[in-house]
């Protein structure tokens, strides 16, 4: 029987931000394993803004997945002009998780507690993009998000809070 991982979900502190450049590169979808891009994609201009100087904007909140006292995964939530930007009252998420913690429920359990966040919050909506290519998408359909749009490889994506 496959023994199920005791972990526990809080507020990112703010010491840690700096695990947020660990966590915006894995985000990045790269289906190949073999081919990965370097690290340093993380410095471009429309990367950075999901990190840069996070915690100084109103509306930057991150939640993160701990293990035995290692942070494994984060959802992090700001207003930027980003890949999933909807509009300018719109909060867009970000989610990563290590690769060896996917697949196990926690990176469900990280969104449902920040969709809870933002709607106690009084937030009305929330937005993200996900490449069309990349299993996440689904896990984003059955938590409520809609397409609102697409590009060539991405879905943006939208959920109702109220």
């Amino acid at each position: 029987m496959e023994k199920k991982l005791n972990y526990q979900i809080r507020e990112l502190k703010p010491d840690e931000y700096r695990l947020l450049e660990d966590f915006i590169y894995e985000a990045i979808f790269q289906p190949d394993d073999k081919k990965m891009l370097p690290r340093s994609i993380i410095s471009k201009p429309e990367i950075m803004v999901y990190i840069d100087r996070f915690g100084v904007l109103p509306d930057d909140y991150c939640l993160c997945a701990e293990v035995e006292g290692k942070v494994i995964g984060a959802v992090w939530v700001r207003n930027i002009s980003g890949y999933g930007s909807i509009d300018n009252e719109t909060p867009e998420f970000s989610i990563s998780l290590f690769k060896e913690y996917r697949g196990q429920g926690i990176g469900s359990e990280l969104m449902d507690s920040m969709i809870e966040y933002l709607r106690r919050s009084g937030y009305s909506q929330a937005s993200l993009a996900v490449q069309k290519k990349n299993y996440a998408a689904r896990m984003y359909r059955k938590l409520g998000f809609e397409i609102v749009g697409e590009t060539d490889q991405e879905y943006i994506m939208k959920i109702m809070l109220k």
